[in-house]
């Protein structure tokens, strides 16, 4: 049943006269039921028909049926000047809503949508439907609900703009449920997977352009939009003109437009589903993440490109994005329990796992070089991936470190160092990496040092220091950038020759039993 009562008829009657659809009208009559949105056209508009055709009769009360005998609607019906039928589906368009109710309603368009996202071959048990308009639907919304405002006024009646139904909605109510049973798919409000329909009419611009004469600070030109009349610069607009400066400029009902909306091609989109665990990297050769000097690429392969490459093909998704706590220079090992990473998987087309498929992405990951080793590889949720940086900076990392000193040095000028506790060091922005960080001084603590003797030049450093030290520099002081810094302490020139991360103390992933 359509839901209608005889408080209806004045708005009726004025929308019938402006050639509006079945839906439409429902709309306009703050009908709320989704249930009279999902019938078929052809049903709806006969039982409109019916109940224009009891307006001057006896025994009319509502549309629900009661007083009315089961006789079909007289044909010969008066009808007054002023009203006409509703809008047929396959003849007249809506000057209201532009044909979306009218022709994008039918289970045909559900399947069409159906068949668009199985194409696209994803992967998921929900769905939440999405639909785009364009902009002058609002337009002709607001033009339509000034006409009819009028009448019920006249009736002592209120029709408030946010009781109309909105478009979005009643299509919605239509087809979704056509379209989740299509895929065989729960419709929700909140669902990782998003089907997304649009549509787009050739007069946009024609509708919308008094506005921006009106209101011409609310469309400004933006470099990602064709056009300057977007919804929400219309809708801004519409809330800022005058009732009297909208109606001079805009008629009230809505013409008729020439042409129908048409439906753009149908588009499937998964949220990102984050991926975690530790990496070490044993070899001196590889960047983090492609390492890319003025334009051109230095090195093949990186750690993330390892990492990413089977995750991207398990999971089918679009791209990635790489973070971490920390990085090392593409000459750094990292050893010891390695070091939190987290992938942002873009997009994906499958995204349920079980743990042992998880675990054989990781064993393809690490099958896949030997320059990297992956480990307590898992899914985890967007949230939890902040706790990777949460107090980066307070955390310790402890390294290994090959030094070189210009002085010949044994074993006792190694002694002090193991005294040294919580050393306090200023580091300005190391030279090597200025190009890409803002130049700061940075305080940083050294929490302890210890020195293996191995030749009358050599020693090996071991050190565990706050997160974010620049190791490198704190050993050749980068020209006095970092101070104190080892020259100073050792009272010799000192380089570093090689350098390991032994381990990253920050409790993130959870570890997994192998």
């Amino acid at each position: 049943m359509l839901s209608l009562k005889e408080k209806d008829r004045p708005v009726v009657r004025k929308l019938l006269s402006a050639g509006c659809c079945v839906r439409c009208v429902l709309r306009f009559c703050c009908v709320g039921s989704s249930s009279a949105y999902r019938r078929s056209y052809e049903d709806m508009h006969k039982e409109l028909l019916a109940f224009v055709s009891e307006e001057n009769s006896p025994q009319s009360h509502d549309a629900s049926g009661e007083g009315k005998t089961d006789d079909p609607p007289n044909k010969r019906m008066r009808v007054d000047e002023d009203c006409v039928t509703p809008a047929e589906p396959d003849s007249d368009i809506c000057p209201v809503c532009l044909g979306v109710l009218q022709d994008f309603c039918h289970p045909t368009f559900a399947k069409q949508v159906s068949d668009a996202v199985k194409k696209q071959q994803f992967e998921f048990d929900s769905l939440v439907l999405t639909v785009s308009l364009p902009a002058q639907l609002s337009v002709r919304e607001h033009s339509c609900w000034l006409h009819v405002r009028k009448e019920v006024r006249e009736k002592s009646m209120c029709l408030g703009k946010d009781d109309v139904i909105q478009v979005k909605d009643a299509f919605k109510w239509a087809v979704q449920g056509k379209i989740g049973q299509e895929l065989g798919a729960a419709v929700l409000a909140n669902s990782p997977c998003e089907v997304s329909v649009g549509f787009i009419h050739p007069e946009t611009e024609e509708d919308c352009h008094f506005l921006a004469n009106t209101c011409p600070d609310c469309f400004k030109p933006t470099k990602n939009k064709a056009s300057i009349f977007t919804r929400m610069a219309v809708v801004k607009a519409l809330e800022k003109i005058s009732d009297e400066k909208f109606s001079r400029n805009y008629p009230c009902p809505p013409k008729k437009p020439n042409t129908r909306c048409s439906a753009l091609d149908t588009s499937c989109l998964h949220t990102s589903v984050f991926i975690a665990g530790r990496y070490n990297k044993f070899s001196r050769e590889l960047p983090q993440t492609p390492w890319v000097i003025d334009g051109e690429r230095r090195m093949d392969g990186s750690v993330e490109e390892l990492i990413a490459a089977p995750l991207l093909s398990s999971f089918r998704a679009d791209g990635f994005n790489f973070s971490s706590s920390g990085r090392e220079d593409v000459d750094v090992r990292t050893l010891g329990n390695g070091r939190p990473f987290a992938l942002e998987l873009l997009n994906p087309h499958r995204t349920k796992f079980s743990r042992t498929e998880i675990k054989q992405i990781q064993e393809t990951i690490n099958q896949s070089s030997d320059k990297i080793r992956v480990r307590h590889l898992q899914i985890v949720t967007r949230d939890a991936t902040s706790r990777m940086k949460e107090g980066e900076e307070e955390k310790t990392k402890t390294y290994s470190a090959l030094i070189w000193t210009q002085k010949a040095i044994d074993d006792t000028d190694l002694d002090f160092l193991r005294n040294i506790k919580d050393l306090k060091i200023a580091q300005k922005t190391p030279l090597r990496v200025l190009h890409r960080r803002p130049l700061a001084v940075r305080q940083r603590l050294v929490h302890s040092m210890s020195a293996v003797h191995l030749d009358t030049h050599h020693f090996t450093l071991k050190l565990c220091t706050q997160a974010g030290t620049y190791i490198k520099e704190f050993v050749h002081g980068d020209f006095g950038r970092t101070k104190p810094n080892l020259c100073d302490l050792m009272k010799t020139d000192a380089d570093i020759l090689e350098l390991d991360v032994e381990s990253v103390d920050v409790d993130w992933p959870p570890a997994i039993p192998d």
